[in-house]
C-alpha cells in the first residue's frame, strides 16, 4: 500500500486528531462548551462531494456563532481521482469519508451523506438524477433535514448549472425540493415513525461566482482569540485533510466576506438567523436555564473547574425537563460532556485484540480516572451484552487510574453499512433506513458508563476501539475488525485467458478465530476448476495461508464468468474477503468485500513482452497487464537517466504522471530520445492544470477539461487503417461495449498536424471530439497520448479495453 510521507510533527498532530474517543477536556474546550450551551440554532450546508463544502463558513458557524452545524454531502466522492494511492470507486469513497470526518474534527461541524454514489463526472442534472434514483436520494435529504432540524439550509451550488457538474446542480435541486417536502406530512410518511416534519426558516445560496442581487454579506474571516486563529486558518487546516484530492491549502488571514442570496423562505437582512430565536427563550423553561447558565459561567474558575460541577449537574436536571425533545437531547449531551470535562473525569474502553470473528467473545478493558477529587462514583459499565454493576456505586479514587474488565459478543460485522449489499451504479443499497445519513455505522461496538456526579446518575457512551503503541506514531486507536471466521481473498480481481492453458488462482486465507474447515471455488459452466475442495485445520487467530486452484476454460468462446470462493466453517458457508486501507492521515479502514473475481476469456493477441512503467498518481495498470502475460517493470529515475531503455517494447506513464511526478522534467529528454531511437511511449491522461513540463510529447497538444462521460457513447474510427486499430488485434465497435463510468477524461486539443487523431466521440447534444487518442511518429519510434479511461476499464476486466490497450503497446516492426 502506497503511503503518504508526513513529517513527524505533522503526523503527531494528525494522530492526536483521531487517536482518542473521549472528547477534548482542555480549557479551550470547556470555554467553547459554555458558549455552545447558550446557543440554540442549527445550520445545514448542502453540496455534492467531499471538498465541495465551504470550510471557512462551517468553522465560523460552528466555532464563532456556536450553531449546531452540519454538512450534507450527496456522495462520498467515490468517482473522483486519487492522488495518493490506487484506490478507486468504493475504496476511494471510504478514504474520502474519513477525510471528511477529519475535516469536521477541525472545523467543528457534523457530517452526513445520502445513499447517492459518485458515479463520475456528469454534465447535467437530468443524467445525474436519473442514475441516482431521484426519489430515493430526495427521501434521504428529507430524512436528514427532519432529523437535523436546521433553522437555515445553505446550498453551495445553484440550480442553473453554473456549478459546472451535474452532481453539483442536482444537490441544489434536491435541497430546494426537500426544503418544502420535509414539512409535508404526506411526503415520505414512513419516516414519521422516527422523526417529525420540519420547516426550515430559509434556503440560501452561498455564492462563489457571479453577482447575486442584494446579497447578505457576512465576514467569516474574523479572529477568534480563544483558539488563537482566524477562520481562514481553521479552514485551511480542515480543507488540507482532503489529501486524496491534493487539496492542501494555505492559511488565509484577515477579513473574508461570504455572499448569500435567498432561494426560498424569508430573506435575511442583517444575519443568517434573522427571525430565528437562537437563545434559550425558544424553548419552554429556557429563560430560567439561561439565567442559571449565566450565573455558572460568571462564577467559573478556570483554575478549579470542578467547583462548577454541582451547579452544572443541577442545570442538567433542568435541561432534562425541557419539553422540546430535539433541544433537550442536544443540550443534555453537550452539558454532560461539559460536566465530565470540568470534573476531570476521563474514561475509555478498549478491546484486547484488533480482530474478531462474528460470534466471538470480546474482552474489554475500561479505564476511568477522576483527576480532581474522589467525589464521583461509578455505578455500572454496560457493553450491551453484560452489565458490570457496582452496588451503591464505587468511589473513584482521586487521580488514580482504574481498570475494569468485562466481556461482550462480536454480534455484528463491521462492514460499512452502505457496502453490505450489491448496488446499482447510482445508489448504495441501505438495508436499514435508520442508518441513512450516518457517515459511519451507528451501531459499532460501544460501552455505556453510568456515574453518580454530585448526587445525580449520569450516563455516557464510548465507542470501543483497539489501542496500541506505535514506536513512531505513539498511542494509536484502531477501529475493531469483526469479520467471518476465515476471510478468503482471490489474489487477482480478473483472470484473462486468451488460450486454453490453465491459470493458477490463489486464494489468500486469514483466520479471524481458531478454525477448521474447507474452501471451494464454486463450479461455473465453461470452466474446469481443480481441486474441487481444499481442507484446512488447526488454524489459529491471525494465521494466514494460501489455497491454490487451477482454472481452465473448457472452450475458447469469449465469455466472462464469476469465480466465487466459499469457505465452510462449523457447517456454515462464508464468502467474504478482507481488505485493509492504511494511511497515516485517517484511521485504519477495513472492509469485507465478496470473495470473487472474474474469469474472462478474450480473443487477444499480444506482441512484445517487456514493459517499462513510470508511476503516476496511482492505478492498477501494471497488475492488469501482468494478467495478460506482460513483464512489467517499474522504472526508477536512475534507470530512466542511465539505463538502456531500448530493452522495453513499450514504456507507459501512469495516470496524471505529468501532474504529480516532479522529476519528469529531468527525465523527459531521455523519454523523447527513447522514442526517437525506435521506442514506443504511451502517456495516459493528465489533468489540464499543473503539468510539470512545457510539452508532453514531441509535438504540441494541450490537455483540456473536456470529457465523454457516457460510457455508451458511439465511437467513430477516424483512421481505421492505423496500426493501433489493427495490430495485433483488429478493433471493432464491439470492443467499446461494456465500458464503465466514462469513455475518457481531459481530452486534448490544439493537436499538431504531426499527430493523427484515431477516434471521435461525444456525449449527447455535444460536438464530436477527436481528442481521446492521438498517435505520432517521431524519429524511428512512436508517441501515443490517450485520454481514454483505461485505468478504470482494465481493472474492471473490460475485454475490448484490453484489446485496444495491447495494440497501443504493440508497434509493428
Amino acid at each position: 500500500m502506497k503511503r503518504i510521507l508526513i513529517n513527524a510533527l505533522f503526523l503527531l498532530s494528525l494522530t492526536a486528531a483521531f487517536a482518542q474517543t473521549a472528547p477534548p477536556a482542555d480549557r479551550i474546550a470547556i470555554e467553547q462548551g459554555f458558549q455552545n450551551l447558550n446557543v440554540l440554532g442549527s445550520v445545514l450546508y448542502v453540496a455534492a462531494h467531499p471538498d465541495d463544502e465551504n470550510t471557512r463558513l462551517l468553522a465560523y458557524m460552528a466555532q464563532e456563532k456556536h450553531y449546531r452545524t452540519g454538512y450534507l454531502a450527496m456522495t462520498r466522492g467515490d468517482g473522483g481521482q486519487n492522488l495518493i494511492g490506487n484506490e478507486q470507486s468504493e475504496l476511494l469513497g471510504l478514504i474520502r469519508t474519513q477525510e471528511l470526518l477529519a475535516a469536521r474534527r477541525v472545523d467543528g461541524a457534523e457530517q452526513f451523506f445520502t445513499r447517492a454514489n459518485d458515479f463520475g463526472f456528469s454534465k447535467g442534472p437530468e443524467e445525474t438524477l436519473k442514475i441516482w434514483d431521484k426519489e430515493k436520494v430526495l427521501g434521504d435529504v428529507v430524512w436528514v433535514i427532519r432529523k437535523f432540524r436546521p433553522d437555515v439550509i445553505i446550498c453551495r451550488f445553484a440550480t442553473d448549472g453554473s456549478g459546472g457538474h451535474g452532481h453539483h446542480t442536482s444537490s441544489a435541486i434536491l435541497a430546494q425540493e426537500a426544503f418544502t417536502l420535509a414539512a409535508d406530512p404526506t411526503k415520505y410518511p414512513e419516516q414519521l415513525k422516527y422523526v417529525q416534519v420540519w420547516q426550515a426558516k430559509r434556503l440560501l445560496l452561498n455564492s462563489f461566482n457571479g453577482n447575486p442581487v442584494n446579497p447578505l454579506k457576512v465576514d467569516v474571516g474574523v479572529y477568534n482569540p480563544l483558539i488563537g486563529k482566524g477562520y481562514g486558518e481553521v479552514a485551511a487546516d480542515s480543507r488540507s485533510n482532503h489529501k486524496t484530492q491534493g487539496f492542501g491549502t494555505a492559511k488565509q488571514r484577515g477579513e473574508s466576506f461570504e455572499l448569500f442570496s435567498t432561494i426560498l423562505g424569508d430573506a435575511p437582512k442583517t444575519d443568517l438567523m434573522d427571525g430565528v430565536n437562537t437563545t434559550w427563550a425558544r424553548v419552554s423553561g429556557g429563560t430560567a436555564i439561561a439565567a442559571k447558565l449565566a450565573a455558572i459561567k460568571k462564577d467559573f474558575d478556570g483554575a478549579n473547574p470542578s467547583a462548577s460541577v454541582p451547579a452544572l449537574v443541577q442545570l442538567l436536571s433542568d435541561v432534562e425537563k425541557v419539553p422540546d425533545t430535539y433541544w433537550r437531547e442536544q443540550k443534555a449531551k453537550q452539558l454532560k460532556n461539559l460536566i465530565a470535562a470540568c470534573a476531570g473525569l476521563w474514561f475509555e474502553s478498549y478491546a484486547t485484540q484488533p480482530t474478531y470473528a462474528i460470534g466471538d467473545p470480546i474482552e474489554i478493558r475500561s479505564q476511568v480516572i477522576d483527576r480532581f477529587n474522589d467525589q464521583i462514583k461509578i455505578n455500572s459499565i454496560d457493553d450491551h451484552h453484560n452489565i458490570q454493576r457496582f452496588d451503591g456505586g464505587k468511589t473513584i479514587p482521586a487521580n488514580t487510574l482504574q481498570t475494569y474488565t468485562t466481556a461482550t459478543i462480536a454480534d455484528k460485522y463491521t462492514q460499512p453499512y452502505w457496502l453490505e449489499s450489491p448496488h446499482p451504479i447510482g445508489t448504495y443499497t441501505i438495508n436499514d433506513p435508520l442508518k441513512v445519513g450516518n457517515p459511519e455505522n451507528p451501531d459499532l461496538p460501544s460501552v455505556t458508563y453510568e456515574f453518580t456526579i454530585a448526587g445525580k446518575p449520569i450516563t455516557f457512551e464510548r465507542r470501543l476501539y483497539y489501542k496500541y503503541v506505535d514506536p513512531v506514531r505513539g498511542e494509536v486507536y484502531q477501529p475493531l475488525e469483526i469479520g467471518p471466521p476465515v476471510a478468503a481473498d482471490i489474489a487477482n480481481k480478473d483472470y484473462i485467458f486468451n488460450t486454453q492453458q490453465p491459470q493458477t488462482v490463489q486464494v489468500k486465507m486469514q483466520a479471524f478465530t481458531n478454525a477448521a474447515g474447507s474452501i471451494v471455488i464454486k463450479p461455473v459452466a465453461g470452466w474446469k476448476i481443480t481441486p474441487e475442495k481444499i481442507e484446512f485445520a488447526d488454524k489459529k487467530r491471525g494465521d494466514e495461508w494460501v489455497a491454490t486452484f487451477q482454472v481452465t476454460p473448457t472452450n475458447m468462446q469469449p465469455k466472462t464468468s464469476d469465480l466465487v470462493a466459499i469457505t465452510t466453517v462449523n457447517g456454515k458457508d462464508y464468502s467474504m474477503g478482507v481488505q485493509r486501507i492504511r494511511y497515516d492521515h485517517v484511521p485504519a479502514i477495513t472492509l469485507f468485500p465478496p470473495s470473487q473475481a472474474k474469469a474472462i476469456n478474450v480473443n487477444l493477441k499480444i506482441a512484445g513482452k517487456k514493459i517499462g512503467y513510470i508511476e503516476g498518481a496511482g492505478d492498477f495498470m501494471p497488475e492488469a497487464l501482468a494478467q495478460v502475460g506482460y513483464d512489467v517493470h517499474q522504472l526508477t529515475e536512475n534507470e530512466i537517466l542511465n539505463g538502456d531503455l531500448s530493452v522495453y517494447d513499450a514504456i507507459i506513464t501512469g495516470v496524471r504522471a505529468y501532474n504529480v511526478n516532479k522529476r519528469l522534467p529531468v527525465e523527459q529528454p531521455k523519454l523523447m530520445a527513447y522514442v526517437n531511437n525506435g521506442g514506443n511511449l504511451l502517456v495516459q491522461y493528465n489533468n489540464n492544470n499543473g503539468i510539470v513540463v512545457p510539452q508532453i510529447g514531441p509535438y504540441p497538444f494541450r490537455p483540456v477539461n473536456q470529457r465523454v462521460t457516457d460510457e455508451f457513447a458511439p465511437v467513430t474510427f477516424l483512421d481505421p487503417e492505423n496500426p493501433v486499430l489493427n495490430y495485433p488485434n483488429k478493433i471493432t465497435q464491439a470492443d467499446f461495449d461494456g465500458w464503465i463510468q466514462e469513455r475518457g477524461l481531459y481530452f486534448v486539443s490544439n493537436i499538431d498536424p504531426q499527430y493523427k487523431a484515431i477516434l471521435q466521440m461525444n456525449d449527447p447534444g455535444e460536438q464530436p471530439n477527436n481528442g481521446s487518442l492521438i498517435v505520432g511518429n517521431y524519429g524511428k519510434g512512436r508517441f501515443i497520448y490517450t485520454s481514454l479511461a483505461f485505468f478504470r476499464e482494465l481493472p474492471a476486466g473490460v475485454p475490448g479495453a484490453y484489446r485496444l490497450f495491447v495494440n497501443l503497446l504493440s508497434k509493428p516492426k
